[in-house]
C-alpha cells in the first residue's frame, strides 16, 4: 500500500543528485521518459533498481498526459532527485491541472494486483510514497500540480 504524505517530500540537506526534463505530452511521453531515466539514474550511482524507478517514472509521466494536462509548451516536466543522505529516490512529475480527483483511493491501492495493472498502483507495488500539491509560480498563483514518489533502496 502506498503512502501519502503531504508535499514537500525532499529533503532539506542538498541532493546527492538532480536532473529534470521537459516532454513533450503525448503518447511516447511515458515510454520516453523510461528510456531518458535509466541512463541518468545508472550515471548518478543512485544504488536502488534502476529498472524499477524508471517504470515509476513512465507511470507517473504517462498520468500526467492521460488524467493531467500539459503547460503552454505541449509538455510536462519530469524531474529526479536522490536524497543526500537516505539516497531516497524522489520522482517529480509537473503538469498544469491544478487538480488530482480521488488521490485518497488512487493513492491507497494495495501493492498486489487486483487485474491489469496501471498507473499509480506501480507506486504502491514498489513500496514508494506517493503525495502531490498544487504547483505554484514566483508569485504565487497555481500554475498546476506536482506528483511525487519517493522510492526506497531496494
Amino acid at each position: 500500500m502506498a503512502l501519502v504524505s503531504p508535499l514537500p517530500l525532499q529533503q532539506e540537506e542538498k541532493p546527492a543528485f538532480e536532473w529534470s526534463t521537459s516532454l513533450l505530452a503525448n503518447e511516447g511521453a511515458g515510454p520516453n521518459a523510461r528510456l531518458r531515466a535509466r541512463p541518468w539514474l545508472t550515471i548518478s550511482h543512485w544504488p536502488g533498481n534502476v529498472d524499477i524507478a524508471a517504470r515509476v517514472a513512465d507511470k507517473l509521466v504517462d498520468n500526467a498526459v492521460r488524467h493531467g494536462k500539459p503547460f503552454t509548451d505541449g509538455c510536462v516536466s519530469l524531474h529526479l532527485i536522490v536524497a543526500g543522505d537516505s539516497r531516497e529516490l524522489l520522482v517529480e512529475v509537473d503538469d498544469a491541472n491544478p487538480e488530482f480527483p480521488e488521490f485518497e483511493k488512487v493513492a491507497n491501492q494495495p501493492g498486489e494486483p487486483s487485474g491489469e495493472p496501471t498507473g499509480l498502483w506501480w507506486v504502491a507495488h514498489y513500496r514508494g510514497r506517493l503525495s502531490w500539491d498544487v504547483k505554484r509560480d514566483v508569485d504565487g498563483g497555481v500554475v498546476g500540480k506536482t506528483v511525487q514518489a519517493i522510492l526506497p533502496i531496494t
